[in-house]
């Protein structure tokens, strides 16, 4: 038997609709809980219906939520207001499952589940059609959906009873908990607890991230944790990747986590690190490779080079994270304004770009010019040592500035060796000067802190050994001195 056409069917509380799904600005259909693929067959067979279970419809509709969430901000709104648009368009929410039903009908027909990427591939065109139609008043359509703006009443027929955000992330909660008829707990559960993870933990990872408490085990999550277990990740590490980003488990290998690490890869990312990667940033490998590619444009034009920008993925992968325009480029006209070199900084010590300029930046700035030091001495000591921003004014730098007051040494020698204040007052600064202070004896300030213990040691020595020597010398010399001359 050959399939001739593919029909979708929504359940209501009332009747069964008939029909496909239709689109306009003055009729929007409506998805309903229960949802019917029937594929209509030449012969003797009639039909042929499927129910998609209930609990990937939920798993679909989170997916959905976090779709629309990154387009929204990507239209200018705060994570609030985009949170706040989310919450009050349940209706909407469940129209764009709908769609993915309508979309992917043949998926749905040999019970086949879509990924993350082929979801948002599949609504954010959508989405971005909705904006150039409805403009200005689109937040409006989402949350007065299916209402036009401007309707006084609704178009169709509307189901009252929807869940709210907060009973959605009980729900899951309580999914990921219940125990069967034998006492035990769902199969995914267990398996997650055999890696590691306790049950509180894998309930913080649902409240956060509700859809993955209906991951299936065999489909999504244990072809993952066997991928990043071959990787070389240990098994120990499994919790704290899965906890960072457990939307991995909701990406298909062979379609989308394999070729985006092909794609890394040949943007440099080392392939011998890839367990060190995903264990510093699991989120990297869920990022669409036009955000992975406009990171990468930016370090270009920064004056990096490829080599470069392949190191600084595989040390740093969370700068992928940044946008560019909000944070990037902000903060590298910040560092330029102090003379610093960009592409320089970037490349020791690329998490300074993801330090806020109000709150981290300008301080520490300030706090250096107030004690005497010029743009041209903050720039040289920030090129020689990137990471002095990232550390706490009240925590790090003002209780190491106010030791350094009582060194022997003058204000340049910090800007000769920032580096500094990246030692521990209490286990390396103190200690170390102590024992030059009591030798009698100076050091530069980075051989005091710089060497190892070893090599210390052994300066402190020399050093101390040419002082006696040298007061011998002078010792003999002024014997000389007082002896009487010979007549």
């Amino acid at each position: 038997m050959r399939a001739s056409s593919t029909s979708f069917h929504f359940l209501e509380s009332t009747s069964l609709s008939r029909g496909p799904v239709d689109i306009s600005r003055s009729q929007l259909s409506i998805p309903r809980k229960l949802f019917f693929c029937r594929a209509k067959f030449d012969g003797s067979f009639s039909s042929r219906v499927r129910v998609v279970p209930a609990t990937l419809v939920a798993a679909e509709k989170e997916e959905a939520k976090a779709v629309l969430n990154l387009f929204l901000k990507k239209q200018g709104l705060s994570n609030a207001v985009a949170a706040r648009t989310i919450n009050k368009s349940d209706i909407f929410i469940d129209h764009l499952v709908s769609r993915l039903h309508s979309v992917h009908k043949s998926r749905y027909l040999v019970g086949r589940e879509l990924t993350t990427l082929e979801i948002r591939d599949a609504l954010i065109p959508y989405l971005e059609s909705l904006r150039e139609e409805h403009g200005s008043i689109l937040i409006d359509l989402l949350e007065n959906f299916p209402n036009p703006p401007g309707k006084e009443k609704p178009i169709g027929h509307v189901s009252p009873s929807y869940l709210t955000p907060e009973s959605k992330k009980q729900r899951a909660v309580s999914r990921v908990s219940e125990t069967g008829p034998a006492g035990q707990l769902p199969p995914h559960i267990l398996y997650l607890i055999d890696l590691g993870m306790d049950l509180e933990q894998i309930k913080g990872i649902t409240r956060k991230f509700p859809a993955f408490a209906y991951y299936s085990l065999e489909r999504k999550i244990k072809p993952v944790v066997e991928f990043l277990l071959d990787l070389g990740i240990p098994k120990s590490d499994l919790p704290t990747v899965l906890t960072k980003r457990p939307q991995l488990c909701g990406i298909s290998l062979s379609e989308n986590l394999i070729p985006t690490m092909t794609f890394l890869e040949n943007l440099g990312v080392d392939k011998r690190q890839w367990a060190k990667v995903i264990y510093r940033f699991p989120a990297l490998l869920t990022y669409s490779r036009q955000k992975v590619e406009v990171t990468v444009d930016f370090l270009s034009e920064m004056g990096l080079s490829a080599e470069s920008i392949g190191k600084i993925l595989t040390r740093y992968p969370n700068i992928v994270s940044y946008n560019v325009d909000d944070k990037l480029r902000p903060t590298a006209e910040y560092f330029r304004s102090l003379g610093v070199d960009i592409a320089i900084l970037l490349h020791r010590c690329p998490q300074t770009f993801g330090l806020s300029i109000e709150a981290n930046l300008k301080p520490v700035t300030e706090f250096f010019l107030e004690r005497g030091y010029s743009i041209e001495d903050i720039g040289t000591m920030i090129s020689r040592y990137g990471a002095l921003y990232t550390f706490s004014l009240a925590e790090n730098v003002i209780p190491k500035w106010e030791f350094f007051l009582t060194m022997d040494y003058p204000k340049q020698e910090l800007v000769k060796f920032p580096q500094y204040f990246g030692y521990s007052l209490e286990a390396r600064i103190k200690p170390r000067y102590a024992l030059v202070k009591e030798a009698g004896v100076k050091l530069l300030l980075n051989q005091v802190l710089s060497l190892s213990y070893h090599n210390f040691d052994k300066a402190l020595k020399t050093k101390i050994k040419k002082m006696h020597s040298y007061r011998a010398s002078s010792d003999t010399n002024s014997c000389q001195d007082l002896q009487p001359g010979i007549e």
